[in-house]
C-alpha cells in the first residue's frame, strides 16, 4: 500500500488580501502583493500552533476575528526581526566618540537614558551596553538606563532572557565581548547578569497607544521605518520626537536618511553617520 496525502487548495487572492489587510490594520506593516510569498513560510508555525490546515483556513479565522491570540501570533510572525551585534558599526562609533561625550558634558545629574525603539531580540541594546562598559570608563558611576521595545512578544522575551544560539552570537559579536559578557549554557550563550540588569524591555506597537515612556537622551530607531508608508512614518517620528529631551539625538538606519517631513530636528553628519539632534525650543 502507498500512503496518500490530501493536497490543500492554494489560497485565493481574497485570502491573501485578508491576511495582508489584517497585518496592516494592526501594525501598519505593509504587506504588498509582491510580498505575499512570505506568508507560507512565516505563518506555517502559527498555523501549526493553532491547528489550521492552510492559509485559506487561517484567512477564514481572521475574518471571524474570534481569537485574539491567533491575531497576535500572525502579526508577530510577520514582523521582520533582522538584527546583529554592532550592526552597521559606524553609529556605535559616533555614539562613543561624539554623541555620548557631548551629552555627558551637558548633563549635571550624571544620568543618561537610551531607547532602542525596534530592539528585536536585543543585540543592539546589549551591544551598546557592552561598548559603554568596556570602552567608556568615564560613564562608570553614572546612572545609564537602557530601554528596549518591540512589537513582537516573542523577541522581547528573548531579549529579556539575553539567550542566543551560537549562530546568533557569531553574527558580529567580537571575541573580546564574547569572552567578557557572555556565559556559555550548553549550545547557547547568555548575556551576563550584570549586563542584563542594565536593560529593561517592553512591548510597543508603533501604531497603537504607547505606554508611558521616560524622556530619552538618545533614541535608536533603525531599519524599521522603511516598513511603513510615509504618513505613518511621519506620525511615528513626531511621537518619538516628543520623547526626546531638547538636545537629544535620534539615530535612524543607513537607508532611512531623511526625516524632512518632521520639524524639530537638526540633521548632522558625525563621521560616517547621519544623526538628528532635537532642537532646543
Amino acid at each position: 500500500m502507498t500512503a496518500t496525502t490530501t493536497a490543500t487548495a492554494p489560497p485565493s487572492p481574497a485570502d491573501l488580501a485578508t491576511i495582508s489587510t489584517y497585518v496592516e490594520s494592526r501594525s501598519a506593516i505593509l504587506c504588498p502583493a509582491d510580498k505575499h510569498y512570505l506568508f507560507e513560510a512565516r505563518l506555517r508555525p502559527v498555523m501549526r500552533k493553532h491547528g489550521l490546515a492552510d492559509l485559506r483556513d487561517l484567512a477564514s479565522k481572521l475574518r471571524m476575528n474570534a481569537n485574539p491570540s491567533l491575531g497576535e501570533d500572525v502579526v508577530d510572525a510577520m514582523t521582520t526581526n533582522e538584527t546583529s551585534w554592532f550592526r552597521d558599526i559606524h553609529p556605535f562609533e559616533s555614539l562613543r566618540t561624539t554623541i555620548l561625550p557631548e551629552l555627558m558634558a551637558a548633563k549635571h545629574n550624571r544620568s543618561l537614558t537610551i531607547w532602542s525603539a525596534a530592539s528585536s531580540t536585543g543585540q543592539e541594546l546589549y551591544s551598546l551596553a557592552m561598548m559603554i562598559d568596556l570602552q567608556m570608563p568615564e560613564l562608570h558611576g553614572w546612572d545609564v538606563r537602557l530601554h528596549g521595545t518591540d512589537l513582537s512578544r516573542e523577541v522581547i522575551a528573548q531579549a529579556k532572557a539575553g539567550r542566543y544560539s551560537a549562530l546568533e552570537v557569531n553574527r558580529g559579536l567580537p571575541a573580546q565581548y564574547l569572552a567578557r559578557y557572555m556565559v556559555r549554557d550548553g549550545a547557547h550563550y547568555v548575556v551576563s547578569e550584570n549586563l542584563r540588569r542594565k536593560a529593561s524591555w517592553d512591548r510597543l506597537n508603533f501604531v497603537a497607544p504607547w505606554p508611558p515612556l521616560p524622556r530619552f537622551d538618545v533614541v535608536l530607531c533603525r531599519n524599521v521605518l522603511i516598513y511603513f508608508d510615509m504618513d505613518v512614518r511621519a506620525k511615528i517620528l513626531r511621537k518619538i520626537r516628543d520623547t526626546i529631551v531638547p538636545g537629544g539625538y535620534l539615530l535612524l538606519g543607513s537607508s532611512e536618511t531623511s526625516i524632512g517631513d518632521v520639524e524639530g530636528f537638526q540633521r548632522l553628519v558625525i563621521g560616517r553617520t547621519t544623526v538628528y539632534r532635537k532642537e532646543h525650543r
